[in-house]
């Protein structure tokens, strides 16, 4: 049976399609959460605040003592889950502090770290643990982004995250596929997408991020891509028989 959060309860065997989404209150979460491309699907949001019309279990995710309630409600409804498909996409980040490295609190910059950088790799584990006592097909995408292969100033933590989510995927991915495909692991970074972390980067000072310009002349120009839109390119990439662990870069730039 499975728990009820904000609500909601359903017997897990009834849906076809179980899928967990970090962060998916906003952002490119949230639009994969609103465009999953099937019919049945039971959809659970794992996040600070709750997305109207969804299964909500609340965590943050740049507290490690939340990773282990993660971790047991991935166990607890894997379990007995006997329908076509389980997926989990981490879409969990922040850009936030924004500013260089030495120079922003050290708190809020230790929270950015775990967040960014441990908590895909945690999650990840868990949801592997979790997924070896299933037969069900399986997947796990994580959002990554272009600041992973990339320079900016000002986000050294936010692409260290990135890179790090990169590679485990990678890593993790051969370590699948040397198992037998048991899960598939995919890395995707949607490019520029028009989302609230978008806004927080052209709110930026100069002096914490230089490169605010290319963003707001992006913005003005109308090149950031729409979240469904990205969320649906996505989520059609688990229809094509990529590399298990494969990173994949959407971005094109415009012409």
């Amino acid at each position: 049976m499975g728990s009820p959060y904000n609500g909601f309860s359903y017997t897990a065997a009834v849906m076809s399609n179980l899928v967990f989404i970090t962060g998916g209150s906003s952002g490119i979460g949230a639009a994969m959460a609103r465009v999953v491309p099937y019919s049945d699907a039971r959809v659970i949001n794992i996040s600070r605040r709750e997305l109207e019309g969804y299964e909500h279990f609340e965590a943050d995710l740049s507290d490690p003592e939340a990773w282990r309630g993660v971790a047991d409600l991935f166990a607890r409804e894997i379990k007995d889950f006997a329908g076509e498909r389980i997926v989990f996409i981490h879409s969990a980040g922040t850009l936030q502090p924004i500013g260089f490295a030495g120079e922003v609190p050290p708190d809020a910059y230790t929270r950015q770290v775990l967040l960014d950088s441990a908590s895909p790799q945690i999650l990840g584990d868990a949801f592997l643990h979790a997924a070896r006592k299933t037969q069900v097909e399986c997947h796990v995408v994580m959002i990554s982004s272009g600041a992973a292969f990339t320079v900016f100033e000002g986000w050294s933590a936010y692409c260290a995250g990135k890179a790090a989510m990169d590679q485990w995927v990678r890593t993790a991915g051969a370590e699948q596929a040397r198992r037998g495909d048991r899960c598939r692991l995919l890395a995707v970074a949607p490019g520029i997408v028009e989302t609230a972390m978008q806004r927080e980067i052209r709110e930026a000072s100069s002096d914490d991020f230089p490169s605010i310009e290319m963003f707001v002349g992006i913005h003005e120009n109308d090149q950031g891509r729409d979240p469904e839109e990205a969320a649906r390119e996505i989520w059609s990439l688990l229809e094509r028989q990529l590399e298990n662990g494969a990173v994949v870069d959407l971005y094109v730039p415009a012409d």
